[in-house]
């Protein structure tokens, strides 16, 4: 598949998110949240100095950004960024990607280790936010939770579990509360970052150790693969008719060395099925 680039001159893109006809997404090690237009515009819609990572809306339209570091959730009001939800009492490291429901409830993990410090690894918690200040955890025992959808029907939540190199399913009950833990996929040769649905009901995949980025069906069949230069972090359906694949990469995600290379860079293609579900 011919790959377009998108934009370059990134210090490390995460969390993508297809939004009011833009592609939006953290610049993680720039300290910056980020949309790029239709026509090819890029704009810094927040600045964030403890680190942006996972992104989403609530009901009203307001912006939520994860803000790592502070281990906390911003919303973007009017007068600017505040806190909507802190996560220190809950996350045992650095927050990392989430994915917000219709309602506005959110689920978030975080890396649960000091990963460039190279500190044991060690599972952690994925949270629960069901609105402002209110966090529960609401899983336990995941490697290093990462990215995360929600099928269109809203009863099923699908977490990247990174160090585990597996997808994992959990039922969704009316009250958020996770239940029913099993393995929607077991990847072999990949290592799950950032990931979204389709509606054919697969799983795109970012797989920054492989290079790639791969769809896979529940059971772990792989049915595509797409090569990348760099490593692939995270990745997003969108576009006009939510078919086109954005592949965000970097060279690699040590904060300092992103800084000095500016590698990171955003590249697309189309692919067979659209969007769906959350985000």
């Amino acid at each position: 598949m011919p790959l377009k680039t998108i934009t370059t001159d990134l210090c490390f893109a995460e969390g993508p998110r297809w939004h009011d006809g833009a592609l939006w997404f953290s610049d993680m090690h720039d300290h910056v949240v980020c949309r790029i237009d239709a026509d090819g515009v890029k704009t810094v819609v927040a600045e964030v100095p403890e680190q942006p990572s996972g992104l989403g809306w609530l009901p009203d339209g307001r912006l939520l950004i994860v803000s790592m570091r502070d281990r906390s959730i911003l919303v973007q009001n009017e007068r600017g960024l505040e806190v909507w939800c802190d996560l220190s009492s809950l996350a045992k490291h650095d927050c990392n990607d989430m994915v917000v429901d219709a309602l506005g409830r959110c689920w978030v993990g975080n890396f649960g280790f000091n990963l460039h410090a190279g500190d044991t690894m060690t599972t952690t918690e994925l949270i629960l936010v069901r609105g402002q200040h209110q966090a529960e955890v609401a899983a336990r025992d995941l490697f290093f939770p990462n990215g995360s959808v929600i099928t269109p029907d809203g009863s099923t939540l699908i977490v990247a579990e990174t160090f585990a190199s597996c997808l994992t399913a959990f039922d969704i009950a009316p009250s958020g509360q996770l239940s029913n833990r099993r393995i929607w996929a077991q990847l072999e040769g990949a290592v799950p970052d950032g990931i979204c649905l389709d509606a054919a009901g697969g799983i795109w995949v970012a797989s920054p150790t492989s290079q790639e980025c791969l769809r896979v069906i529940a059971g772990g069949e792989v049915t595509d693969r797409i090569k990348v230069e760099d490593q692939a972090f995270a990745c997003m359906l969108g576009g006009e008719d939510g078919r086109k694949l954005f592949i965000l990469t970097a060279a690699n995600s040590a904060p300092e060395a992103c800084r000095q290379a500016r590698s990171g860079k955003i590249v697309c293609t189309d692919v067979a099925y659209a969007r769906a579900g959350c985000p």
